[in-house]
């Protein structure tokens, strides 16, 4: 699994929601979240594919910006 930061300029719970019904209907999207109250207005997101250029062509089509902050691999403990 993957883990991949996002900064972002969603503003709003409403945007927030939105975004993330989009991002669920995506295979490769295994949870995601918004800390809203961030000043980068972050975005996590669980992957299965560390392609987070997928992520950010989502948001610049629903007019939003987003650009990867880091990302990284973990391994889930059995």
């Amino acid at each position: 699994m993957y883990i991949i930061i996002f900064k972002t300029n969603i503003s709003s719970q409403e945007q927030s929601l939105h975004l993330q019904t989009m991002l669920g209907k995506l295979q490769e999207i295994v949870m995601s979240s918004f800390d809203l109250e961030d000043c980068d207005r972050i975005l996590r997101i669980v992957s299965t594919n560390p392609d987070p250029e997928i992520i950010c062509e989502l948001f610049r089509k629903q007019g939003f910006e987003c650009e990867i902050m880091e990302s990284f691999v973990f391994q889930e403990q059995a």
